[in-house]
């Protein structure tokens, strides 16, 4: 039976102590405890997980003292336990409680027999003192209402006197008031008078000094002149982006939201249907959900349904199935999910479960459907990845090269694709072939993410080591090592811009999201930083592109959405929740984005500028 290592448990407490919000103390046992030397993988642990081990502790204990009780008989007999005694008791003494406890129901049910024969023999007496009460309660009750009518009656005098003060009162305050309005009006009216005389004063005085004046402007105008035409031969320089007293973004207005309630644990993943107005999220709670949008404005709209796609069997809320992963296929006619059980499951729009696909032997972290929709990737702990065959509902081929749980994957084409692990390598690997097409290696800290361009020529990737890189298939070494984050780059994204997307014309962006709370974007061709768009406060977990790759929404930590225009470089709306966002995501017409929130809920926001 493996152990609990000291180290795993510090990382654990770290992690509670983080996610509780105890930052000075999450960070003062980090320090101390060495966290971050260890070789844990901090995106294999759930959030919750120290709550979570010691509830199973517990459980635990709390079975194998009902187990171990030769008296149980039924699943009637199943006793439970106050957490305290769980946490203070040994099993023998928790067997020992159970048995004192059957033992004691045993007498007490003995104890019944015997009362109700007594009770019988006192019945008759009971039913004779009753009639005796009721009597003596019909009197009491006539002495009462009388009193309760003397009372009332006092009270109806005493507030017709509160009334006539509170009257007199008023009218006093009212006079009151009305005199000194009287005084403010003539106060204001020689205000108005002395203003007045200031103004004619003071035009007499510029019909004086107008030459003098005119001849200022004239300079002022060469100056400016001359200001502009230095900016123009000035290098451009890479923008700090930073949310000022002087431009606030508009905060939408709750008329343009609509929470989507019904998870009830956090909520991972979200994705709109490539094809119709149809939202997916997937949840901690076991569950993935179809919610059913409204194209129209949501203040205008009617409910929103949602179809539930049970991952676990029954009411159970079993951790081993909660939903990690999810992705539409390109026709938005199948929903493919992932979860911590291995399994990836295939639904229809209708929420009917139509493939349940099991090779994995650790949880599925990453879920991709290829373009033409016949293969389905998934990327596990496990440290592999395997294509799916859809239609023929098996597996395909398994590609085990990464030595560290597998964190991402993305397709290049339909027959290739990208992986990315905790082993700090990029693995280019190919169907049919049973070695990596190409080897990519210049990380230093786990690769959290892996994005082709819209061509398939470029792959960029983030990692812990703080850093995002640009890779070439025609190079074994990085083209671009983008270093300006401070902290761990949690995910990236391409702009749907450039050769191959709708918007041609428009250069090609990578944007970069990080725990350092900042949003950074880059020129893909120079490999130099555009700008820093600096308005959360916490780290950024989510980055999605609006469709004609003018806006970009990010989602934060400090319960934040910001939408920006890259055209402005600055932001234009902005959404506070309730939780820290996980994913963010826009439906194909950009005039809805999406938010899933650790608090158990989805919200879509309506977005018109």
């Amino acid at each position: 039976m493996s152990s609990l290592t000291s180290v795993e448990m510090n990382f654990l407490v770290f992690r509670y102590l983080q996610e509780s919000g105890f930052t000075h103390a999450a960070f003062t046992l980090g320090y101390e405890a060495g966290i971050n030397k260890s070789n844990i993988d901090g995106n294999m642990v759930p959030p919750g997980a120290l709550v979570k081990f010691v509830q199973k502790g517990l459980h635990y204990m709390e079975m194998e003292a009902n187990l171990t009780n030769g008296e149980m008989e039924s699943e009637e007999d199943f006793s439970f336990f106050q957490p305290l005694d769980l946490i203070s008791k040994d099993v023998k003494e928790l067997q020992e409680m159970l048995r004192e406890r059957k033992r004691k129901e045993r007498d007490k049910e003995k104890e019944k027999d015997k009362s109700k024969e007594n009770d019988r023999e006192v019945e008759g007496e009971r039913s004779r003192l009753k009639e005796k009460d009721r009597h003596e309660k019909l009197k009491e009750r006539e002495k009462e209402r009388e009193r309760e009518k003397m009372e009332r009656d006092k009270e109806r005098e005493r507030e017709r006197m509160e009334r006539e003060k509170e009257k007199m009162e008023r009218e006093t305050f009212e006079r009151e008031r009305e005199r000194m309005k009287v005084e403010r009006e003539r106060d204001i009216e020689r205000e108005r008078e002395r203003e007045k005389i200031e103004r004619e004063k003071a035009q007499e005085k510029q019909l004086g000094d107008g030459d003098r004046d005119m001849a200022l402007d004239q300079s002022d105008n060469k100056a400016n002149a001359g200001d502009e035409d230095h900016g123009r031969s000035s290098a451009a320089e890479p923008m700090d982006i930073t949310m000022t007293p002087t431009s606030q973004p508009s905060h939408i207005p709750n008329s343009d939201v609509r929470i989507l309630e019904g998870h009830t644990s956090e909520v991972c993943a979200c994705a709109w249907s490539p094809s119709a107005s149809l939202l997916a999220s997937g949840s901690g709670d076991t569950t993935a959900r179809i919610w059913n949008i409204p194209e129209g404005p949501l203040k205008s709209s009617r409910s929103i349904s949602a179809l539930i796609l049970k991952h676990a069997k029954g009411k159970s809320n079993e951790k081993s199935k909660d939903v990690t992963t999810l992705d539409w296929n390109g026709e938005g006619t199948l929903l493919a999910t992932g979860s911590c059980d291995g399994q990836a499951r295939i639904w229809t729009t209708n929420g009917d479960l139509i493939s349940t696909l099991s090779k994995h032997k650790g949880p599925i972290f990453s879920l991709k459907w290829n373009k033409k929709g016949d293969y389905l990737l998934t990327g596990s702990v496990d440290r592999t990845a395997v294509v799916w065959d859809v239609k023929a509902e098996e597996w395909k081929q398994q590609f085990e090269f990464h030595t560290g749980p597998t964190l991402d994957v993305d397709w290049r084409n339909n027959v290739s694709f990208a992986t990315s692990s905790t082993d700090t390598f990029i693995y280019l690997c190919k169907i049919g072939e049973t070695r990596p097409m190409k080897v990519f290696a210049g990380h230093q800290g786990e690769v959290n993410c892996v994005k082709w361009d819209p061509t398939g020529t470029l792959l960029a990737s983030c990692s812990d080591d703080s850093t995002a890189k640009i890779w070439n298939t025609k190079q074994h070494s990085f083209v671009h090592d983008l270093r300006d984050h401070t902290k761990e780059i949690y995910t990236i994204r391409w702009s749907p811009t450039g050769a191959g997307t709708n918007n041609p014309n428009k250069p090609l962006t990578l944007a970069s999201a990080s725990f350092d709370s900042t949003v950074k974007l880059w020129d893909a061709e120079l490999g130099k930083m555009i700008c820093s768009l600096n308005g959360h406060r916490d780290a950024v977990y989510s980055l999605a592109f609006s469709p004609n790759g003018e806006y970009i929404a990010s989602g934060s930590v400090d319960k934040s959405i910001h939408i920006w225009s890259l055209k402005e470089g600055k932001v234009v709306k902005t959404y506070t929740g309730e939780g820290g966002i996980f994913e963010v995501c826009w439906n194909k017409e950009g005039n809805k984005l999406a938010a899933c929130f650790a608090d158990n809920s989805v919200c879509v926001l309506d977005f018109r500028m």
